[in-house]
């Protein structure tokens, strides 16, 4: 006979306690999980950094004598909301007129006036493409630089002719900076024939000198390629004795100069090393200066990227998979002399990516990439002072 427990007696079968893995399971899962995938992308992207020559980016960044470190303190602000974009400016002092390049591919006049808000502001001809540097040329022309089209000339009328697109055989991708010489000869640079303007940054991460420095003539129509294998040539300035061509060298925080006439003819040396920031465009003001933009200062976050390729490689990979990286900051302008020693220094910490400055009387035009505007600043009432 089978004896039957009584409810709450101590034969009765207890219930069984029995501790569960799954909160260290999914802990782990989601530590270790987002490790192995990235490591995963990481080894399966094809992007590959190279070793810049650190060596030329390791020195300490000059200094200039004087300098306004809060610029916009001041500043005024012209054709906000009409000016998306305009990375260069050239100024017709006959005209009174500044030309400047727009990001919807507008060139735009604007009026230079003692107010900002007097000026006026005009379309004046689309080049169909992204136009970057632009020059006004010795017969009523404008000479520009599109990313994507190549080199124009624009005549007074407006009428836009396709100038070249290639040397050696190999297509611009992203022509940036020209300036023009007293004997018409255009000098210009292509940024990467690699990346087109869009894919800038990636030209700038790979770390491989995918950029050209070329000179165009008028009458022979021919092309030249005067040096290659550059790190993203930018601006570009023909020096007031014409004896060279500075332009500017974005990653290496740079400028080179390269000899068009003299003993030193087709060579190539620095002009100016270690620059606190990374360069854009150049422009000689026509008493003894040169104006450079300076597009970010620099900063630890880029100094490591350049030291590093791998990091490199995973700022790629951010910015392919989930957004464009914002590193850029206390933009500017440096101001050196003929023999590139600076002089002046204008900045501000709530500025990124100016990408000109040119002097006009007494005052600072800035352009940028992003800004829908051109910046204003007068230099007589905020000027650059000794640094403590």
């Amino acid at each position: 006979m089978t004896r039957k427990s009584k409810p709450g007696s101590s034969s009765s079968p207890k219930p069984t306690s029995r501790k569960t893995s799954w909160p260290f399971f999914t802990i782990l899962l989601i530590v270790v999980a987002p490790v192995l995938v990235a490591t995963l992308v990481y080894q399966l992207d094809s992007f590959e950094p190279a070793h810049l020559p650190i060596h030329e980016l390791t020195q300490p960044p000059l200094k200039a004598s004087k300098k306004n470190d809060h610029m916009l303190q001041g500043s005024e602000i012209l054709g906000r909301g009409q000016l998306k974009g305009a990375e260069d400016i050239a100024y017709d002092r006959k005209s009174g007129i500044i030309y400047t390049t727009c990001e919807d591919g507008w060139i735009k006049r604007v009026t230079v006036n003692d107010s900002v808000s007097d000026s006026v502001i005009e379309n004046w001809v689309n080049t169909g493409g992204r136009p970057l540097g632009l020059v006004l040329g010795h017969n009523n022309e404008v000479f520009v630089a599109d990313a994507y089209k190549g080199l124009l000339k624009i005549s007074g009328e407006g009428e836009v002719e396709l100038l070249t697109d290639e040397a050696d055989g190999i297509k611009f991708k992203l022509t940036d900076g020209v300036d023009i010489a007293d004997d018409g000869t255009i000098y210009f640079t292509d940024a990467s024939y690699t990346y087109h303007l869009h894919e800038f940054i990636w030209d700038i991460l790979e770390g491989k000198p995918h950029g050209r420095l070329l000179s165009y003539n008028p009458t022979t129509k021919e092309t030249e390629a005067l040096a290659r294998d550059l790190y993203f040539p930018n601006g570009i300035a023909v020096s007031p004795d014409q004896d060279f061509v500075a332009f500017c060298e974005t990653p290496m925080r740079s400028c080179r100069r390269y000899y068009i006439q003299g003993e030193k003819k087709g060579h190539l040396e620095k002009f100016i090393d270690h620059l606190p920031g990374m360069p854009d465009n150049i422009h000689y003001d026509g008493h003894g200066h040169y104006y450079i933009a300076l597009a970010s200062e620099t900063t630890a976050f880029w100094e490591l990227a350049f030291k590093y390729p791998f990091l490199r490689k995973l700022i790629g990979i951010f910015t392919k998979y989930v957004g464009e990286v914002h590193a850029a900051k206390c933009s500017g302008v440096f101001v050196v002399d003929l023999d590139g020693k600076p002089a002046e220094h204008y900045y501000d910490p709530g500025l990124a990516l100016l990408s000109s400055g040119v002097k006009i009387g007494n005052h600072i035009y800035c352009g940028s990439i992003v800004y829908p505007y051109i910046i204003r600043v007068d230099i007589e009432k905020h000027p650059a002072r000794a640094a403590a």
